[in-house]
């Protein structure tokens, strides 16, 4: 590890962790059943970052305009967002999964368009204005999102990390060679224990 964190300079980033998502009536039957597992490691790790006060952010997406806001260019938005049609700000499937909840001081920071959880939003900036130095990723999913928001944030200047006990994707198969393969390339790989203790320390 050579990553030295200051709590009141890291954020714990859950990404897409909502309940149409991750939740039992999620609208990706394959990534929920993958996931379960990892669902209570998630709410383990938002408890030890807000016991320890660091800044807890839930990356989560609807989109606007009458299901028009997101690109349908993608294959996977071209299958999936006809099963989004009625999602909006306030829809129970945009709200974070409750193994996770969403603290008093967390930050809830939708999107509206796009693959990627950060390109093109205002998440690097604000993050930046509030004294965060190092990121951490947890959430889903390994096969897309995670790698290509954790690249963006190694590019951005940050110090990354991915909670390697907290991310899910499907199948497993692939989340293993992800997190052996590819992801230590980007970040470096922590458990949960592992920031846990750094926090305390």
């Amino acid at each position: 590890m050579t990553i030295a964190m200051l709590p009141r300079e890291t954020a714990v980033l859950f990404v897409e962790c909502q309940k149409g998502l991750l939740g039992p009536e999620g609208k990706m039957k394959t990534l929920v059943e993958s996931a379960r597992p990892m669902v209570a490691n998630m709410g383990r790790l938002a408890s030890a970052a807000r016991e320890a006060d660091v800044q807890v952010v839930h990356l989560t997406y609807f989109p606007v305009a009458g299901n028009r806001s997101s690109n349908r260019r993608p294959p996977l938005f071209q299958r999936f967002l006809p099963a989004i049609d009625e999602w909006h700000r306030d829809h129970p499937d945009v709200q974070p999964i409750d193994e996770i909840g969403v603290g008093a001081d967390d930050l809830v920071l939708p999107r509206n368009t796009g693959l990627s959880p950060t390109y093109g939003t205002e998440t690097f900036k604000l993050l930046r204005n509030i004294g965060m130095k190092t990121l951490v990723f947890a959430g889903i999913s390994a096969n897309v999102a995670i790698p290509v928001a954790a690249t963006e944030a190694a590019d951005e200047d940050f110090d990354v990390i991915i909670a390697g006990d907290a991310i899910a994707g499907a199948p497993q198969e692939h989340v293993d060679s992800m997190l052996k393969h590819t992801l230590p390339f980007i970040a470096e790989i922590w458990s949960i224990d592992q920031l846990a203790a750094a926090w305390k320390s």
